[in-house]
């Protein structure tokens, strides 16, 4: 075995171990975290039914994540379109700058727009949170859009408006169709950012906290962590199967318009 390949094996170990073991807590019948397991339960799971903060925050997340998907891959769909269609003065750096959220450590995010937030006089609460996952999902939305509109041929657009189509009509009707495996797998994959993201929401939400803040909350009382675990092992879920779904539109844009499949989320 070659030293990359010994070192990729331990990295995926390192990486997916934990996420292993939460399942594995999860049935276990036994509040403490540890080895050896007591024995088989869905207990955990049942009382998933019964906690209705539970349900509140859920139900947050997922008006917040459903917004924000819609708004990130809207303007990643503009931006896209821009940067890849026009060319205009400064457009490196405004492509730039809107993709800056990528590298920025979202804890620096966060204050910032916990700053100015609160000089504007706004009261936290939902919008904020979607404010701020808006701007950090954009850019994600923006990468997975560049590639399904740089695969498009301009002559399909150029004979939609010799034809007697105006420019809007054209992107209406031959582009967007076009690119749409793209924008299903965007909405997806911000749907995903959105829903498991926490630094943002837990320094712009207010009184009514998204799940991963709600989560958050839980960790102080020991008695509650296998139910935490429970929940986790339900959104590990739903993540997975997002991604999938995401991953499977990707690559059936590349290959609807004939791009070289350079690999994806999964």
């Amino acid at each position: 075995m070659t030293p990359l390949r010994l070192y990729a094996i331990l990295y995926l170990v390192f990486l997916y171990a934990p996420i292993v073991l939460l399942p594995v807590f999860a049935f276990n019948d036994g509040t403490v975290i540890a080895f050896p397991l007591r024995g088989f339960t869905l207990e955990w799971f049942r009382q998933l039914a019964e906690i209705p903060a539970l349900h509140a925050a859920v139900l947050n997340s997922l008006a917040i994540a459903i917004i924000s998907a819609f708004i990130a891959t809207l303007l990643g769909i503009c931006a896209a379109r821009a940067g890849t269609r026009y060319a205009f003065p400064g457009k490196k750096g405004i492509l730039g700058l809107i993709m800056l959220p990528l590298v920025l450590p979202e804890i620096i995010v966060a204050v910032s727009l916990l700053v100015v937030l609160l000089q504007l006089g706004l009261p936290l609460g939902m919008w904020t949170v979607i404010l701020g996952h808006v701007l950090i999902c954009t850019p994600f939305s923006i990468a997975i859009l560049n590639s399904a509109f740089q695969s498009l041929d301009r002559s399909l657009e150029e004979a939609a408006v010799d034809l007697g189509e105006t420019r809007w009509s054209s992107f209406r009707l031959v582009i967007l169709p076009l690119v749409m495996p793209g924008i299903i797998s965007s909405l997806l994959i911000a749907f995903t950012i959105s829903l498991d993201e926490f630094i943002i929401a837990f320094f712009l939400t207010g009184t009514d906290p998204t799940l991963p803040v709600y989560l958050w909350g839980q960790l102080r009382f020991p008695q509650k962590i296998p139910v935490v675990m429970a929940l986790g092992t339900l959104l590990v879920l739903v993540s997975v199967i997002l991604l999938t779904v995401a991953e499977y539109f990707r690559r059936r844009g590349a290959a609807r318009t004939g791009q070289k499949d350079a690999g994806g989320f999964l």
